[in-house]
């Protein structure tokens, strides 16, 4: 009874484990068919060539790459038992989360005060690609931070005891993904102009 109660658990955590590959991978997808449409759409006359990224841009990296590092060693953290020292870096997680959004919208910000705007007389193809990239994106950021927010009740209601752990494996991942896909969108529009 005890190995069919494993075997079982072990389909369980490979199936939710596969799902979550397969929302990733069509994420990248979209993502893909979006950056596409914005390499084609350069072709347009009235394409901006002179479009600065803004510098909030620029410090949201800094604060994405350094949630990928606490949300890693969060999960470390927990799957070692290591209970406060987890709590400590999950919650460090959630608000560089929200510092990341805050800049994204600073970022946006930055941009309105160019000149340069999503709709209206004065709106342009290039950033209204832009906008609807980096708000794709902060979409995904908050279904981070929702899976963030689920992982640290559960910890904090000890469900990650047991070297049951999925829960936090599977945000983790997912937080990971997101970063790396903020990295890819960022070195896209500054390079590609």
């Amino acid at each position: 009874m005890k190995d069919t109660n494993k075997t079982e658990e072990l389909k369980i955590r490979r199936a939710k484990k596969m799902m979550l590959w397969f929302g990733i991978i069509s994420l990248s997808m979209s993502f893909a068919g979006i950056t596409s449409g914005y390499v084609v759409s350069k072709e347009r006359p009235d394409w901006l060539t002179d479009f600065e990224i803004p510098q909030a841009f620029f410090i949201s990296l800094a604060v994405i790459l350094l949630s990928s590092i606490t949300v890693h060693f969060a999960k470390v953290a927990v799957q070692r038992e290591q209970n406060s020292k987890g709590m400590a870096l999950m919650v460090a997680t959630l608000v560089l989360g929200i510092i990341f959004i805050y800049l994204q919208f600073l970022g946006f910000s930055q941009i309105i005060e160019n000149g340069y705007y999503f709709t209206g007389s004065e709106s342009t193809i290039t950033t209204s690609f832009i906008y609807l990239v980096v708000l794709m994106h902060m979409a995904h950021i908050g279904a981070g931070l929702i899976s963030l927010l689920v992982v640290i009740y559960n910890h904090y209601k000890l469900k990650y005891m047991e070297g049951k752990t999925l829960g936090i494996e599977l945000a983790a991942t997912f937080w990971h993904f997101v970063d790396i896909l903020w990295i890819y969108l960022f070195l896209f529009f500054y390079f590609v102009r």
